[in-house]
C-alpha cells in the first residue's frame, strides 16, 4: 500500500472498513440530495469522516462508525500506518475551504453485533439511505471514480485479512 506523508492541504479523515464474520464489508449508499434527479451508480462507500481537533484515530473511527451506521459492537483489528489521499473533483470543492482533498487513515474493524444494530438515522443528518454487506472485490465498481485508487489499494491490502476472517470465524 502506497502511503503518503501528512499533507497539509488534505483534510484529515478516517475511513472504516467494517468486516462481518463472513469476510464481507459494510457499504452504505449515500443519500441523494432532496429534490435531486441525479442518477449516480457510484454512491456506495464505506463509512468515513473528519478527525476532530484533539481526537485520535481510534476515537474518530468509533465516533464516525456510530454516527453513520449506528454500530457500537465492533473491535479494531488494525489501522493503516500511513496516510492515503485523494483529490476532490473541482465541483466538490467548496468556496473558501482550504482542502483540495482528503488524507485518510483506515481502521479495520470486526462487527460483533447483529444486523439489526445498524441504524442509518443514529445521527442527524443521515448520510446513507441504504446499506448492505459486500465482497471486497465488488467495491471498485461501486465507488465514485475519484476515490477508486484508494479503494483499490485497500482491497489489495485487506484481501488476505478478509480470507482469514471468513475462514476462521464462520
Amino acid at each position: 500500500m502506497k502511503e503518503l506523508p501528512d499533507l497539509p492541504l488534505y483534510r484529515p479523515n478516517v475511513g472504516i472498513c467494517l468486516f462481518n464474520r463472513r469476510g464481507e464489508v459494510w457499504l452504505g449508499e449515500r443519500l441523494t440530495a432532496p429534490g435531486s434527479r441525479e442518477v449516480n451508480p457510484y454512491r456506495w462507500q464505506m463509512p468515513q469522516g473528519g478527525i476532530d481537533p484533539g481526537e485520535d484515530i481510534e476515537e474518530a473511527a468509533f465516533r464516525e462508525l456510530h454516527e453513520e451506521t449506528g454500530v457500537r459492537t465492533a473491535r479494531i483489528l488494525l489501522t493503516t500506518p500511513g496516510w492515503l489521499a485523494y483529490d476532490f473533483p473541482p465541483r466538490y470543492r467548496r468556496k473558501g475551504k482550504k482542502w483540495i482533498g482528503q488524507r485518510q487513515k483506515w481502521v479495520v474493524m470486526l462487527f460483533e453485533g447483529s444486523d439489526d444494530e445498524v441504524d442509518l438515522n443514529a445521527h442527524e443528518p443521515a448520510e446513507f439511505e441504504r446499506w448492505r454487506w459486500a465482497r471486497l472485490d465488488e467495491l471498485e465498481g461501486l465507488i465514485v471514480p475519484f476515490k477508486r485508487q484508494v479503494y483499490a489499494e485497500l482491497v489489495d491490502a485487506f484481501r488476505p485479512l478478509a480470507a482469514v476472517i471468513e475462514g476462521e470465524l464462520r
